[in-house]
């Protein structure tokens, strides 16, 4: 048997290059321009700004509430930021999905 595979020089894939293989034939990767990437790079830096601008006024009114002993409002609060930053992060991907729909139908 071994001489088999010496005589016909055949190299064994690993599982993961076999599932590479497939996952290749199922959904061919796509080459993005640079045109392109820069437009998914402008959606990602303007839902990070969207981010960046939540933080900082729910950090703030989290501040304000423990200054005040609100615990309450603190924990409501925690809440809302995690929740907003959260569904922000679901918008910014949805976005980009539909953004790569549209490069794969040009």
């Amino acid at each position: 048997m071994r001489g088999l595979f010496q005589e016909r020089k055949i190299k064994m894939k690993s599982a993961y290059e076999l599932a590479m293989e497939r996952l290749q034939k199922a959904s061919p990767s796509l080459s993005l321009t640079d045109e392109q990437k820069e437009k998914l790079a402008e959606l990602d830096s303007k839902y990070r700004a969207k981010i960046a601008e939540k933080e900082l006024f729910l950090k703030d009114q989290i501040r304000k509430a423990q200054t005040d002993g609100k615990v309450d409002d603190i924990d409501s609060l925690q809440k809302q930021l995690a929740s907003e930053i959260g569904r922000l992060q679901q918008e910014c991907e949805g976005a980009k999905e539909k953004l790569r729909n549209q490069f794969t139908k040009l």
